[in-house]
């Protein structure tokens, strides 16, 4: 059963930009690759516990086991070496991909503090767009009495967009609700 999101791409989003920028070849047409949610825990040097209940919230709102990633270099400073488990990771595709999707945008952000759209301006170059979230708690599978901490993530959308023209088009198409 294909997702609603995945439906809309399929029947309006995907003949609209081929139209927009004159793409002829379907396989041309932009596309959203994979959505990378990614959870830094800076903390978690002092605290490795951390880690069990990121994992914990990143499965509850992804639906898939995240990865624990680990520092690539010791930095002295931060009393950090390599190889400690600093955060963790999801990478989406395919079908659970558009239903993250259609959740962070139809439901998620809407429920962000003081929301007025997101940056049309965080577009990397090579048709990417990420998205910085202050708290886990707009997110409907969190249970508010169980958070011990507010923690932010980041959220990656990997297009196959030649250009950041192209993405937001494609973005704005799938319904992301940019700020104008």
């Amino acid at each position: 059963m294909a997702t609603r999101l995945k439906e809309r791409y399929q029947k309006e989003v995907a003949p609209q930009i081929a139209k927009e920028f004159g793409i002829s070849n379907p396989m041309a047409i932009p596309r959203i690759e994979k959505v990378v949610v990614n959870m830094g825990m800076g903390e978690a040097i002092a605290n490795s516990k951390i880690l069990d209940t990121a994992t914990d919230e990143l499965r509850a709102i992804t639906g898939q086991k995240p990865v624990i990633t680990k520092a690539k270099k010791s930095i002295a400073s931060f009393k950090l070496r390599q190889g400690m488990p600093i955060g963790v990771v999801v990478t989406l595709r395919g079908d659970r991909m558009y239903e993250f999707l259609d959740r962070l945008m139809s439901v998620a952000l809407p429920r962000v503090r003081d929301f007025r759209g997101v940056s049309p301006k965080a577009f990397d170059g090579r048709g990417n767009y990420t998205i910085g979230i202050r708290e886990q708690l707009i997110f409907p599978e969190i249970d508010f009495n169980k958070v011990d901490k507010l923690r932010g993530m980041n959220i990656s959308i990997v297009t196959t967009a030649r250009n950041d023209e192209q993405a937001r088009a494609l973005l704005k198409g799938m319904g992301m609700p940019f700020r104008t």
